[in-house]
């Protein structure tokens, strides 16, 4: 069977969308080949995948017909363009989606050059399908590419697009705000123990109320200010603690969280 799909990187995220991927049959472990440089990681998903593994990055791209997916630190990425420089040359032509932070369009089309390519930021619940991930097209991709891109994501979560300016702000907000609701969950919980509840079931409450109340939200797409509200009863306990929030100037520290975020991001594709 011919190869299309191809992996650079096999990493967290790159197994997380590779193991989604053939779960929904998008691939067949046949048609998938990665290249992975740790003995011991090539092994792994050797056998738990069933796929073609390699060390060797230019196989993957003179192999894979329909897309090569970059899942790569953001420092090697030098290094990589230029190992597979001289591969470039024969007539090949996959889709190149990168999840690279802070890698442009413009250097991705430098490095492969006349070849589709797509910028992507997703975030790490797409390790278990409940991610957001938001793409940009670059100047030789086709309607057949954009539709490509879309389904490899929603693989592994929601897919939104956006123009390229705005994916720095993307990596501030949904690829660092993970870190952000952990600590948020864990405040929680904190706050719980502070409060005199037991270590455990603190942390299950702090869970299911950030869990539930995201998927309120999103069922009953209401504004989160019209949930906070309808919560805040007068002179009540919510409201107290919103006081409190507020107090210590919590929305602006989660503002200037993403705008930090999104500054580094514009730093490292420098």
């Amino acid at each position: 069977m011919t190869i299309k799909f191809g992996l650079i990187g096999g990493g967290v995220m790159g197994e997380a969308l590779l193991s989604r991927l053939i779960a929904r049959e998008i691939y067949q472990p046949s048609e998938v080949i990665v290249s992975e440089p740790l003995p011991t990681r090539q092994s792994y998903l050797r056998q738990k995948y069933n796929i073609t593994v390699t060390s060797d990055n230019g196989l993957v791209f003179t192999e894979a017909s329909e897309v090569v997916f970059l899942a790569v630190k953001p420092q090697i990425f030098s290094a990589i363009a230029q190992e597979l420089a001289d591969i470039l040359t024969i007539q090949i032509s996959p889709l190149v989606i990168s999840i690279l932070a802070g890698v442009s369009l413009s250097q991705l089309e430098s490095a492969f050059p006349q070849l589709p390519v797509v910028r992507a930021m997703p975030n790490t619940p797409a390790t278990v399908g409940a991610g957001v991930t938001a793409i940009c097209l670059g100047a030789y991709t086709s309607p057949k590419h954009q539709k490509i891109a879309h389904q490899v994501f929603a693989a592994v979560g929601q897919v939104v697009e956006v123009s390229e300016m705005l994916m720095d702000a993307v990596t501030g907000l949904s690829g660092s705000g993970p870190a952000y609701v952990a600590l948020m969950v864990e405040s929680l919980a904190d706050g719980g123990v502070a409060a005199g509840l037991p270590r455990s079931v603190a942390n299950q409450l702090a869970l299911q109320t950030v869990l539930g109340t995201a998927t309120l939200l999103q069922e009953n797409k209401v504004h989160p200010a019209e949930l906070k509200d309808s919560v805040t009863s007068p002179g009540g306990t919510t409201i107290a603690g919103v006081a409190q929030l507020e107090k210590a100037g919590f929305r602006s520290a989660v503002i200037e969280a993403v705008k930090a975020a999104a500054l580094r991001s514009q730093e490292l594709g420098k």
